[in-house]
């Protein structure tokens, strides 16, 4: 038998060990409890990264222990397939987005196995394939039906270059993400679901998912924004129509000096002066080229233009400028803001610049401001001032006392505001699920029937990068009959973002053959909601929030029974690197640099920061490189011991040495002792060195357990195996009893097996067990093991702890007494000193009180 640990022969044998006997295959008809875990499915790029490998093997640890614990474990895989990415290589590359999005599926499938994942692989489907994009039209069609998906004009993110819709994430410094050019911001026909129907229930029932981390909770809360307040109407000098505000603070209305208005108000073309239209225009155009999170940021310079208009302040009657500001948008409140420069730091900031007038109306108990001598604005509490007959009031008490005037007076109301906007899901593009509508002259809009679905993308396209989408010139794709009247139609041309695709997808795992409905509802009843989730913070808001709005409605089209799709997330770290750069050739990968030199030229490298791997930086490592010189065992070990599975990990070549010299050190502690396990049942004598070691053990299985266990300690739980294998180490010559090393051994190879499965099931096979570690499971503890017939008590002296004494379990008091005055240290304490009693706490500690 090789006694030689060879990673590559082990890892290739068990791999084709589960894939021949669908060890990780599953279905619900099962009497076992079931267990749902699942990470977010990756884009198929072509090639794995460290990132992929760290949080796969983070599930893959928890799906492994639970099926060891006797759970019917989910643990399935896909592709999150459809996007802009495989439209930027059509273009690089000269190839059809289908054709490199599954050659890329196949690539990372393989590579995804060389890391011994345990996915139930019959499950796996791409969301570019037909089949789900025909229930996902057909869940759009159903959803348009009961009025949760809709037309209208928006605003939205434009590449004119492109010629697409972009979401937030894909303008990066106010340029689009693909080809680097300006966005601008454009009105256009646009698809929406209507998530904001949603908002009260997924703001609330966020307080019941007790398994999220609080931060993710706090910015999807951020994100829905429910604010209370007031709505004011301001009417426009010389005009009939009036600018409406929301405002969380009426108590500052007599403060109000001028109103801000976002450029793309539709009330624009009333308020501005014949005089002032150059100047408006040329500010308009500056802003539609801004990025619309840069215009919500702190530290974004406030610009703005006078309109030439003025409104009325409705409780003071004076006349306030009408501005247009950059810091103003039209998806927050109304797209108006009644500016209060003294209490409002955007607003003072703005006055300041724009020499604009500044009344305090809420003064701070104890503080006298005067406009012209405050550095910023005043945002606390204090009491009301030029404030008519609301003068006096606590600020917090106005709030309620002005709404009610204003409701009363026909001048405002209170209102509930919600920062949330409905989703726009359409996108300019071609590789993505069409959306199933037909435009004809006489019916209108009308939806594809559902005998029609899917409609399907046309192969013959030619993706060039201009022009827009290819489907928008596709005449035959574009060309149909209507399905109401049979006069000649035209297709929608736009496809769904893609975040649709990854708001159900968790849904269709369960059910992915299924070939009547979307979802067939009693598997998906069964394992639904997915268990544990795991993915990178990044997703926190757009994927996370979506994809609780999409279980809510699909909970109401009756195709499921939950209210919420993850009861437990786990948004794991980053793996990061020091970036290194050679002053010649730039960012250079680590294999490019020897002794702290660049290979290419000889130049000393400059070191930059750790930060988390890209290949921009070149700060990256090939998990291909990486398994096939250490082995995947190797690979998981280090990505699971480095770091808490929550914080960022930092790459460590020594580290990862250290992990596989320890996979050695466990291979050895088995072979070295295989003669002397093999065919010895006797118990032997539990003493001494037999005893602690199998204290020992029974120890480590329990702290594993309650570490990994819903905590995922993983790193302190392989810390504590390394401890068992030390005094493996240290006792198995000596031991009296082979059959307590056994359990001791097979206990390392059981606890490590979620981590390292490869190794783990070629060392349990050679410690005489066949067919596979899971059909032992998880190793349980011996409550008695743990008993000890000695404890270490605290001795102390006036009550500051002087030594440490171990007696035996029981002793009676006086033993206590003698065994704490003869300890060497306590002695030199109380020498020359007189004890006036010695108090003992059972199981806790000895107090000698003296006096000098």
């Amino acid at each position: 038998m090789e006694r030689l640990y060879i990673p590559g022969e082990i890892e290739e044998k068990w791999q084709g060990f589960w894939e021949k006997n669908e060890s990780f295959k599953v279905d619900e008809l099962n009497d076992k409890q079931k267990y749902y875990l699942l990470e977010m499915f990756p884009y198929p790029s072509g090639r794995i990264h460290m990132g992929h490998v760290r949080n796969y093997a983070i599930g893959d640890v928890v799906a492994r222990f639970k099926r060891l614990q006797g759970f019917n474990v989910l643990h399935p895989m896909g592709w999150d397939a459809f996007g802009m990415p495989a439209e930027n290589a059509a273009i690089e590359h000269g190839t059809h987005p289908g054709k490199w999005t599954y050659e890329n599926i196949e690539s990372m499938r393989v590579q995804l196995k060389r890391i011994g994942l345990s996915y139930d692989w019959s499950r796996e489907f791409a969301t570019c394939d037909v089949e789900y994009s025909r229930w996902e039209q057909l869940i759009f069609l159903r959803m348009l039906e009961k009025g949760l998906a809709y037309k209208k004009t928006s605003n939205v993110n434009w590449c004119n270059d492109c010629q697409t819709v972009l979401a937030n994430e894909q303008v990066e410094d106010g340029c689009c993400w693909r080809c680097s050019n300006q966005v601008t911001q454009k009105e256009l026909d646009q698809w929406f679901f209507r998530i904001t129907k949603y908002a009260d229930e997924l703001l609330n029932e966020s307080e019941n998912l007790t398994g999220w981390p609080e931060k993710v909770l706090a910015m999807q809360r951020h994100w829905i924004g429910k604010s209370y307040g007031c709505e004011i109407d301001f009417a426009i000098k010389g005009a009939t129509q009036k600018i409406k505000v929301f405002t969380t603070r009426p108590d500052t209305l007599f403060g109000a000096t001028f109103m801000s208005l976002a450029p793309e108000h539709p009330l624009v073309n009333v308020l501005v002066g014949v005089g002032q239209k150059g100047e408006v225009d040329a500010f308009i155009e500056e802003v539609s080229r801004q990025d619309k999170l840069d215009r919500t940021s702190g530290e974004l310079e406030k610009k703005g233009v006078f309109t030439g208009s003025y409104c009325i302040n409705p409780l003071t009657g004076k006349e306030i400028p009408v501005f247009l500001a950059n810091f103003v948008l039209m998806d927050y409140g109304t797209g108006a803001v009644m500016a209060v420069p003294a209490h409002d730091q955007r607003d003072f900031e703005f006055a300041r610049k724009y020499n604009l007038p500044i009344q305090v109306v809420i003064q701070p108990e104890g503080q006298l401001l005067q406009p012209d001598t405050m550095s910023e604005a005043m945002t606390g509490v204090g009491t009301l001032i030029n404030s008519g007959d609301f003068d006096g009031l606590a600020n917090a008490d106005a709030k309620e006392k002005i709404a009610s005037f204003l409701d009363d007076n026909k001048q405002g109301r209170k209102s509930i505001n919600y920062r949330l906007r409905d989703w726009g899901v359409s996108r300019q593009r071609y590789w993505g699920t069409p959306i199933p509508i037909i435009y004809c002259d006489a019916c209108g809009t009308v939806p594809v029937p559902e005998k029609d679905l899917p409609v399907k993308l046309p192969m013959d396209v030619q993706i060039t990068g201009e022009g827009g989408s290819p489907l928008a010139r596709h005449k035959s794709f574009l060309a149909v009959d209507c399905p109401c009247c049979g006069a000649p139609a035209r297709r929608e041309s736009d496809t769904f973002d893609t975040f649709v695709e990854s708001s159900w997808y968790f849904a269709r795992y369960a059910c992915p053959q299924y070939d009547k409905s979307p979802l067939d509802s009693a598997a998906v009843n069964y394992w639904l909601p997915v268990d544990q989730y795991i993915g990178g913070i990044e997703h926190a808001v757009m994927h996370l929030l979506y994809a609780r709005f999409f279980t809510k409605v699909l909970r109401d089209l009756g195709m499921v029974k939950v209210n919420e799709p993850f009861t437990n997330l786990l948004t794991q770290g980053m793996v990061c690197m020091e970036s290194q750069r050679c002053a010649e050739h730039g960012w250079l990968y680590p294999e490019q640099v020897s002794e702290g030199a660049c290979t290419l030229c000889g130049k000393l490298v400059e070191l930059g920061r750790t930060e988390k791997m890209s290949k921009s930086k070149k700060n990256v490592v090939d998990p291909n490189e990486l398994i096939a010189r250490y082995g995947a065992d190797t690979a998981r070990l280090f990505s699971l011991f480095a770091a808490p599975p929550e914080k960022d990990l930092e790459w460590n070549e020594q580290g990862v040495e250290g992990c596989y010299r320890f996979l050695g050190r466990v291979w050895r502690s088995v072979h070295d002792n295989l003669d002397l396990l093999a065919g010895n049942d006797e118990s032997g004598e539990l003493t001494g060195i037999t005893s602690d070691l199998r204290r020992k053990t029974h120890q480590t299985i329990k702290k594993v357990t309650e570490d990994v266990d819903g905590r995922f300690h993983f790193n302190t739980a392989i810390s504590s195996v390394m401890e068992l294998v030390n005094a493996i180490y240290a006792c198995d010559k000596k031991l009296e009893a082979p059959p307590i090393l056994r359990e001791a051994i097979e206990s390392v190879v059981r606890l490590l097996s979620p981590f390292v499965p490869h190794i783990c099931e070629e060392l349990w096979e050679r410690l005489g067990h066949s067919g596979g570690i899971e059909k032992f499971g998880w190793p349980s503890v011996d409550a008695a093991a743990l008993m000890t017939n000695e404890l270490e008590l605290v001795v102390q002296v006036n009550g500051k702890v002087r030594g440490k004494v171990i007696v035996a379990v029981g002793a009676e008091n006086a033993a206590l007494e003698r065994a704490a005055l003869s300890e060497p240290n306590v002695a030199r304490f109380i020498e020359g000193q007189q004890v006036r009693k010695v108090i003992c706490v059972p199981g806790r500690l000895i107090n000698i009180v003296v006096s000098g």
